[in-house]
């Protein structure tokens, strides 16, 4: 029995030793290295403001830290490196009068540019220290917003109308989120309304008579909000002639023109117009001049110039139509057309003299 209490004792002293040494070693690891904590992960600056990466370490040295701070990029940039407050060598051009490093290995950059925005990476360490104190924060750099208005191509527009867009536009800001409202509320999911992927342009399929309301739009960064100016959209109401073609009323007014143009009238067969030149083509009298009007002619008897009264048939106007040209009179009629001559009959007689006119009355036959 001795031997095997002998054996159990040594082996829980061995288990003892062991824990003692694992908890010596931890501690002086804990000695050895820098810890650091960082108490933001995340800063939010604005250009042209400032921006405080803040730090705090501890170590049992009491050497200067060298303190190193980088920039991730597909190439880290070195932004500052330290030894204490004191900056090792030359800073780049971009960070020259912008950089501050306090003691405890806070950074402070000046007048930010966008180009600042991305992580940071810090490492501290000790020359007697073993192990260096590592950490990362993140710095966002983003554009004050300004006052956003919302551009429409028209203020009124009519009903039924299709695809109308109202932009919410802004000079500056960066990161942007954007919220549209209608009549102060936020704008209700409507398969009428289509927002683009960025959200920044509303665009109402088919305008209604309930759109017609006071619109207004937010814009948002990680560095503040604006709202713009309401906007009023008026609506007016189409005639109802608009309303029924473009409800199907088209249509109908395609189909009608189709038939109107596809009907043609039957044509009835005119009788043929019978020619007024065979009234004088067995004539003895050869045709008369529409505009010879009935006036009376001199002629002369045995060197006296005598009146003679000549009364003149007005043709008829071949343009006429079939009814009158009808009139006119038989075949018969139209071969033998009657004829009137005159001849000076005196009633008196007279001696006449040398320039006296004979004064005859006409007589016809």
């Amino acid at each position: 029995m001795q031997p095997e209490t002998d054996a159990s004792t040594k082996v829980k002293t061995t288990h003892k030793f062991l824990l003692l040494a694992c908890f010596s070693f931890f501690n002086l690891i804990e000695v050895l290295a820098v810890n650091m904590t960082i108490p933001d992960t995340l800063i939010r600056g604005v250009v042209g403001g400032e921006a405080l990466l803040s730090v705090r370490y501890s170590s049992f040295s009491l050497d200067l830290p060298v303190i190193k701070w980088q920039l991730k990029r597909e190439k880290s940039v070195t932004v500052v490196q330290t030894i204490g407050t004191d900056i090792i060598g030359t800073l780049r051009p971009e960070y020259q009068d912008r950089i501050l490093v306090f003691e405890n290995g806070t950074l402070l950059l000046h007048n930010l540019r966008l180009s600042d925005d991305g992580t940071y990476d810090v490492e501290i360490s000790i020359t007697d220290d073993i192990f260096t104190g590592e950490g990362s924060i993140v710095l966002t750099v983003d554009e004050l917003i300004s006052r956003p208005y919302i551009h429409m191509e028209a203020s009124s527009v009519l009903e039924l109308s299709e695809n109308f867009i109202l932009n919410c536009s802004h000079d500056n800001g960066t990161r942007t989120t954007y919220r549209w409202f209608k009549g102060g509320k936020p704008l209700t999911n409507d398969t009428r309304f289509l927002l683009s992927p960025d959200q920044k342009l509303l665009t109402i399929m088919r305008v209604l008579m309930a759109d017609d309301d006071i619109y207004s739009c937010t814009v948002e960064n990680p560095v503040g909000s604006m709202t713009s100016l309401p906007v009023r959209l008026s609506v007016y109401r189409r005639s109802s002639l608009y309303i029924f073609l473009s409800t199907g009323g088209i249509f109908l007014l395609i189909t009608l023109v189709t038939v109107c143009a596809c009907w043609s009238p039957k044509k009835s067969k005119k009788q043929p117009r019978k020619s007024t030149s065979r009234i004088y083509g067995h004539s003895r009298h050869k045709p008369l001049n529409q505009n010879d009007d009935m006036a009376p002619k001199m002629t002369e008897h045995n060197g006296i110039n005598a009146v003679t009264s000549l009364y003149i048939l007005q043709q008829k106007d071949p343009s006429m139509d079939d009814s009158s040209s009808n009139s006119i009179g038989s075949p018969s009629e139209l071969d033998n057309p009657p004829s009137y001559t005159t001849s000076p009959k005196c009633t008196n007689s007279l001696i006449l003299t040398a320039g006296s006119p004979a004064h005859c009355s006409p007589g016809y036959t």
